[in-house]
């Protein structure tokens, strides 16, 4: 086959499957996740049910790819974040900010969408991944003299991912502000 018709038939295949996961996030938001059928999926993507299928098994499946999806984005954010420009402790801020704001946002699931998103596979490799990326952010920051280095790095990245994902549960944005600005605090040099 030509190269343009597989990039055609690979962005069609694409865009059908962005539709099917954004329909379903929607459908999940507005009816809860009992009350969403493979049906009503696909009714509201514009597709018949048999080529629903040939994406996507199950409902559970369908939002554990969008779930993956939005992983893969927020790592990508912070990945972008941490080799940006400044020095060690600028970006480690921005990077711990960043994944505050995540934490605050992540808890507008409901209990049920929660505990379905958050046990797979996906998500205990992101969380290693991250927490290695702050850890090396971290080390690189402790030997510029920019956070404590009494501590190990390993350690500092687990108080940091810990305490913040507490900002899932904060009131607001100002709150989750004064969280950040608490856990970066802890990170400063002793005296």
């Amino acid at each position: 086959m030509p190269k343009l018709w597989n990039e055609t038939i690979e962005e069609h295949r694409r865009s059908v499957r962005d539709a099917v996961l954004e329909a379903t996030v929607a459908l999940v938001a507005e009816q809860g996740l009992r009350g969403v059928t493979m049906s009503r999926i696909a009714e509201e993507t514009g597709i018949g049910r048999a080529t629903l299928y040939k994406y996507f098994p199950d409902v559970e499946s369908i939002l554990l790819a969008w779930h993956e999806r939005q992983i893969t984005g927020h790592l990508h954010q912070l990945a972008e974040l941490r080799d940006g420009p400044g020095g060690a402790g600028e970006r480690l801020a921005a990077v711990l900010d960043t994944y505050a704001f995540i934490q605050h946002r992540r808890h507008g699931h409901g209990a049920e969408l929660s505990a379905l998103l958050h046990r797979g596979e996906h998500v205990l490799h992101a969380e290693r991944h991250l927490h290695g990326f702050v850890r090396d952010l971290l080390a690189e920051a402790a030997a510029a003299g920019e956070v404590r280095d009494d501590v190990a790095p390993d350690e500092l990245a687990t108080y940091c991912l810990h305490a913040l994902a507490a900002a899932g549960g904060l009131p607001s944005e100002a709150a989750v502000r004064r969280l950040v600005a608490v856990t970066v605090a802890g990170l400063r040099r002793p005296s």
